[in-house]
């Protein structure tokens, strides 16, 4: 076989092996690394706790459902959708709370603005850790005006 003739074939054959690799790689969704359920770390005594719930929503968007029992054991749920654009989508069941917005900043980082009747209230910045394991939580209580009036961290935990 000539020398041209060998790299025609070696050429042939790794574009095959690329194209046989790379197509279905291409053709499968990808799943986004939050999806699940996510427990509070807390040393709140029971029945106290809190459940984040991420699962798909339409092409590519996200509805977050909190669940969370109060030291009492009153349980409250609210929920939201987002398509990951930064647009104010309703809230459901949370008085506190009538819009959350979602923005990618990266692939671990998402930041969310929750509104109260058009006012800023909280500024969340969520960080998927690594291992996706873990979330991260800062949230920045805002008084309205854009003047931050207090900070507080949250750690969740995936739930198996």
């Amino acid at each position: 076989m000539s020398t041209v003739r060998a790299a025609s074939v070696i050429t042939l054959v790794c574009a095959m092996f690329t194209s046989a690799v790379a197509v279905p790689s291409l053709a499968a969704p990808t799943v986004n690394p939050r999806f699940g359920r996510w427990l509070l770390k807390s040393d709140a005594p029971a029945p106290a706790g809190n459940i984040m719930t991420y699962e798909p929503f339409g092409a590519a968007g996200m509805k977050v459902t909190i669940q969370a029992v109060n030291a009492k054991g009153d349980t409250t749920r609210w929920w939201y959708t987002t398509d990951f654009d930064g647009t104010d989508m309703p809230v459901t069941g949370n008085a506190g709370q009538s819009h959350a917005a979602v923005r990618v900043v990266n692939a671990a980082i998402n930041e969310i603005i929750n509104k109260k009747d058009g006012r800023i209230t909280t500024r969340l910045t969520n960080v998927l850790s690594p291992d996706a394991q873990t979330i991260a939580v800062i949230y920045m209580r805002d008084d309205g005006a854009g003047r931050t009036t207090g900070v507080t961290f949250a750690t969740y935990e995936r739930m198996r």
